[in-house]
């Protein structure tokens, strides 16, 4: 699904009786990676200060302290590569969205990738988008209207300020081996447990009398 609401718009549900208020909902944008430093804090601990955490601490929200999320900007990555980025324009309650890539849908029109079984991230299975496609969330969570100069008079403006966001967040990552490559996720049977002669890492303890069970 890349970077569209239907693949990564989810509910997140919490209870911690006398702590969380109850029967609470709240609509501001979170993220899984804010659970590492909620956590940290939770536990008495601090993240890392010598590199950018993208994950904020959720207690303010969850106890309500504070109204709003922290995050002001959101990068929506498909794998290794950018497709879309959140704007939560605080000040105006907009909650802009600029698609750079997006999936082909397989069949056409069909809003998923049926045809290939999974949504490409990369190459002949995406499109790009220049100027990306816009949507204001606050207004059409659906991301069914894109927004053009036509029908949004701050259609440059909102994509001037993603784009220069985009710009200083690339210059803050530093390249690291792809943890999801086709080496880290193949099997590795020089990895597993071998009670026999390698690569044959087969015995049968039970049934070997030689070797009584401890």
């Amino acid at each position: 699904m890349g970077g569209w609401e239907g693949g990564i718009r989810v509910p997140g549900i919490l209870r911690w009786p006398g702590v969380f208020p109850a029967d609470t909902v709240i609509d501001e944008p979170t993220s899984l990676m804010d659970i590492y430093p909620t956590v940290a804090h939770l536990g008495g601990g601090i993240v890392p200060q010598d590199r950018v955490v993208d994950g904020r601490n959720l207690m303010p929200l969850l106890q309500g302290k504070v109204q709003q999320s922290e995050h002001e900007f959101m990068f929506h990555y498909c794998g290794s590569y950018l497709h879309a980025v959140r704007w939560h324009q605080k000040d105006s309650g907009a909650l802009w969205k600029a698609h750079y890539v997006t999936p082909i849908f397989h069949p056409e029109g069909a809003g998923a990738c049926y045809g290939r079984g999974i949504c490409p991230c990369f190459g002949e299975g995406v499109t790009h988008h220049d100027p990306p496609l816009l949507f204001d969330l606050s207004r059409d969570p659906s991301e069914a209207k894109p927004l053009s100069p036509h029908t949004e008079p701050l259609f440059d403006t909102v994509i001037s300020r993603i784009a220069r966001t985009v710009q200083e967040h690339r210059q803050t990552l530093t390249p690291v081996p792809q943890q999801l490559s086709l080496y880290n996720i193949i099997w590795k049977p020089w990895l597993q447990p071998c009670c026999g002669t390698f690569p044959f890492c087969w015995c049968d303890k039970e049934g070997d009398s030689a070797h009584p069970a401890l």
